[in-house]
């Protein structure tokens, strides 16, 4: 059985990594997780005891295994060779993180992720996909998600147009939990497969049950290896070894992550090998979600190019992941560990480690969230937004129109929204800036179609940023960070400027009201321009500082416009 290795750096934070060990050591806190002790976090059970099935979920889905290969088994018999994943958060990004680390293997599906509302991006895929060759894997744990639900009908409507209602059906996998709203409607429409996943399980503890093994298992990859590689970390879990062990186990990384947190290193900034580097985004889920919550929180920074010592300030613990020779940035690691910077090393020995990784950064999570005394497995800020959207979506149906904003300036094609002085975009971008908290952090939270062109800019946005403000950064494309990074925003201790990005639709695709015969009363780019003045309401009103700009059709060019005049 191969064991992922690790080394760590700590300098003078070693202290207080120590200390707190020998503490959850003395507390028995490893042997209470697994007695699911709920005063581990708080001293009610509630959303705790009943958020705790991953913990037996890679041991358990051993036995699933047949029902999943059964599927792959007929699809691939019938000539599928496309899958699209409809789903948010929990449910596509560890099927995306699969999908990016391991590809396809020969004969198996091709699969992809749609968990944009941008209609740009889902009028992208009817011009990609092959619908007689198509398998959609509609998954959301709660049954009723309004952007997967919203997906479903959209290319239901489109299969049965092309296929006919009987053989549209077959095209169609379901993954939820018992009794939900997915769960009946699968069922009354007859689809090929559903999936019922332990209710006992959050969806960001999810990737190694039926929402991550089933889209797993269509691309080729080796589920019951994965899994081996979890049931062996669990195994070293329910016997912990000590700080000094040659296997890192979650108690010690948790340890690391919280007591960093608290004594004010609270940027958990990831390095990841280039075969690696999607991980990020799940583990960005995990950790903001399951921490940012009662004026608390460990920010989880992906995607962020590594600087020099300067470029940063003493609030950040640098975590690589190195998979195999494969390198990453280790002559500037050296220099930012000689600064004084803590930085911890985890080196996987192929890409099957990642069952085991995604098991330790679980346990992880859970004993950070002991150390800040918060509950990781609730979400108690996200449905703020939902609220606030459906408020907006009501309105819309009644009126047939969305609140109207007056921008504070125009110019350069950019249009600014917010309470600020200013005498241009770049201007506004500036002075809204000097209101950064030290220690804080910039969010870019991105309404726009994800192309390879926009990431292009936003990193560059971004790493303007951070140079010249010593301040994390942070990229999500909206909806998908609400799903992801919004429970942060809104619970953590008020750190971040948030920086909204929105742009004219350069086409639209109709939402249909139902699954059977049907008008459409709604768009995609209604329904995106809702979450966005939704979420922006919510951020307000949860005391946030907020700037949008809207860029019109040229993205690309306001972006650039905003990065040349930060000063």
């Amino acid at each position: 059985m191969l064991i992922s290795k690790w080394s760590a750096c700590f300098g003078p934070c070693r202290t207080v990594v120590d200390t707190t060990v020998r503490k959850l050591m003395a507390d028995r806190v490893s042997a209470r997780l697994w007695e699911k002790d709920h005063t581990l976090w708080k001293s009610s059970p509630a959303g705790i005891t009943d958020r705790l099935g991953w913990l037996e979920s890679p041991q358990a889905m051993l036995g699933n295994l047949g029902r999943i290969k059964a599927l792959v088994d007929a699809v691939r018999a019938d000539g599928y060779t496309q899958a699209l994943l409809l789903g948010m958060g929990g449910s596509s990004l560890a099927p995306e993180v699969f999908r990016k680390t391991f590809g396809v293997a020969d004969g198996y599906l091709d699969l992809t992720v749609l968990d944009s509302t941008d209609p740009g991006a889902v009028l992208s895929f009817t011009k990609t996909l092959d619908l007689s060759k198509a398998l959609f894997i509609v998954s959301t744990k709660s049954g009723s998600t309004v952007e997967t639900l919203s997906f479903m009908k959209y290319f239901f409507h489109r299969a049965v147009e092309q296929l006919g209602e009987k053989e549209a059906v077959r095209h169609f996998v379901a993954i939820t939990d018992p009794g939900s709203a997915l769960a009946d409607l699968a069922a009354a429409h007859h689809f090929r497969a559903t999936f019922l996943n332990d209710p006992d399980i959050g969806g960001r503890y999810s990737a190694l049950s039926y929402f991550g093994l089933v889209p797993a298992a269509l691309l080729g990859v080796d589920v019951r290896m994965l899994l081996d590689r979890a049931v062996a970390a669990a195994g070293r879990e329910r016997s912990p070894g000590h700080a000094d062990a040659d296997v890192l186990s979650g108690l010690y990384l948790g340890s690391v992550m919280g007591a960093l947190a608290r004594a004010g290193r609270d940027k958990l900034t990831f390095v990841l090998s280039p075969s690696l580097a999607s991980i990020g985004d799940w583990l960005e889920q995990l950790i903001a979600e399951s921490t940012g919550k009662e004026g608390k929180g460990i920010l989880p920074v992906v995607g962020e190019p590594l600087g020099l010592p300067d470029a940063y300030d003493d609030d950040r613990l640098f975590v690589c992941l190195h998979l195999g020779g494969e390198g990453r940035d280790e002559d500037k690691m050296k220099i930012l560990e000689e600064a004084g910077h803590p930085v911890l090393r985890i080196f996987l020995q192929d890409r099957y480690d990642l069952g085991g990784q995604i098991f330790l950064w679980e346990v992880a999570t859970a004993v950070a969230g002991h150390i800040l005394e918060i509950n990781p497995f609730d979400q108690p800020d996200v449905e703020a937004a939902k609220i606030l959207t459906r408020k907006m979506i009501a309105r819309y149906q009644e009126k047939r129109a969305l609140p109207v904003e007056v921008p504070v300036l125009t110019g350069d094609g950019i249009a600014v929204y917010g309470d600020i002085q200013a005498n241009s975009p770049g201007d506004a971008l500036n002075v809204f800036l000097r209101a950064a908290s030290p220690k804080g952090y910039v969010a870019l939270q991105a309404y726009i179609q994800p192309t390879a062109d926009t990431d292009k800019a936003l990193l560059w946005l971004r790493t303007r940023l951070r140079d010249q403000l010593k301040l994390a950064t942070t990229v999500g494309y909206g909806p998908r960070y609400l799903h992801s990074t919004g429970q942060f925003h809104k619970g953590d201790g008020n750190q971040g400027l948030f920086i909204q990005l929105t742009a004219d639709d350069l086409q639209d695709a109709p939402i249909p009201d139902d699954m059977g015969p049907s008008g459409s009363w709604i768009t995609f780019g209604t329904l995106k321009a809702a979450q966005a003045l939704g979420d922006r309401q919510a951020l307000l009103n949860a005391g946030r500082s907020i700037l949008r700009f809207h860029f019109g059709r040229d993205v690309v060019g306001g972006l650039k416009i905003l990065t040349e005049a930060i000063s």
